[in-house]
């Protein structure tokens, strides 16, 4: 079954700025493909490109078959975006943003509101159908354009940074609905700057700096061959705890305030060192994307 997004060396530029350098990806139909990396590393830009509504530089893209500068009005119509920011039209009531919309894609009435019924059922907002928008919750809000990306039953779900800001609880009833969206079979397209958020939701992502790849694929087996199984932490060691470390030959780091340790053999390591430095605080804890990230692009601050 051939991708339903294809890019080769992709290129967006602004002016003297390259907000995507040259990057290569496929996305398969069904899956659940993120774009993860901080604020400005061009996550967005490229969900931009593939929604058609910002021009490739130079590259190829296609999506669900066309090229983009070539059929972007056939391929809007078959796409749902929730984008990062509040859109919703607070001149309506919750049903009726979602009964409006539904109008860009030639749907009858009735349907419409058959579907918003549907999505609203589904995003368990169907008590707020007649709430006016400045009366939701932040999370109410964000459920409700998830929903709305819905209303045209797309092929791709775009999902662009979709639980900034949110409580856990708001956090995890959206990562329930996504995963019940990829057991119908849809195919997700996801950006996030939340590291776990990717572990638990990606089947695949790639992990971006300025623009550019730093690494491709699956959450577990990226973790497995950057970081290992586990991180040991010790909690301001000093410079003969940290020898002792770095001789027994492991990958180590150190922050302001401690040492990270990584490897397969943690907990055995764990339990020598604290034998030898009772006084040094030490703890192990599983391994995970936030690691991987840190160990690619480092622990200072980006601007």
């Amino acid at each position: 079954m051939p991708p339903v997004v294809v890019a080769r060396d992709l290129v967006k530029k602004y002016e003297d700025l390259t907000a995507v350098d040259h990057i290569t990806f496929d996305i398969k139909r069904g899956e659940i493909f993120g774009f993860l990396g901080p604020n400005g590393a061009g996550k967005s830009t490229v969900i931009r490109m593939i929604q058609c509504v910002s021009p490739v530089t130079s590259g190829r893209l296609e999506v669900l078959g066309m090229e983009v500068g070539a059929h972007p009005r056939e391929i809007k119509a078959r796409l749902g975006v929730a984008p990062q920011d509040n859109n919703l039209d607070p001149d309506f009531n919750v049903v009726q943003n979602l009964t409006s919309y539904a109008r860009y894609f030639g749907m009858p009435k009735d349907q419409a509101v058959r579907r918003a019924d549907e999505l609203l059922k589904f995003m368990q907002l169907e008590e707020k159908r007649k709430v006016m928008i400045e009366k939701l919750s932040g999370g109410m809000k964000r459920r409700l354009i998830v929903a709305r990306a819905l209303i045209n039953d797309p092929d791709i779900i775009i999902l662009d940074e979709p639980t900034t800001g949110l409580d856990p609880q708001a956090r995890h009833l959206i990562w329930e609905r996504v995963r019940q969206l990829k057991r119908e079979g849809r195919t997700i397209v996801l950006t996030t700057h939340y590291m776990d958020e990717a572990e638990q939701l990606c089947d695949r992502l790639v992990i971006m700096e300025h623009g550019r790849f730093l690494m491709e694929g699956a959450p577990r087996r990226m973790i497995a061959d950057v970081v290992g199984d586990c991180v040991m932490e010790a909690m301001e060691a000093d410079d003969a705890a940290e020898r002792y470390l770095r001789s027994r030959g492991q990958q180590v780091e150190r922050s302001a305030d401690r040492l990270y340790v990584y490897s397969n053999e943690c907990r055995a390591i764990n339990q020598e060192f604290r034998r030898l430095y009772p006084d040094v605080y030490s703890t192990v804890r599983t391994a995970t994307l936030e690691d991987v990230f840190l160990r690619l692009t480092g622990r200072g601050l980006r601007e």
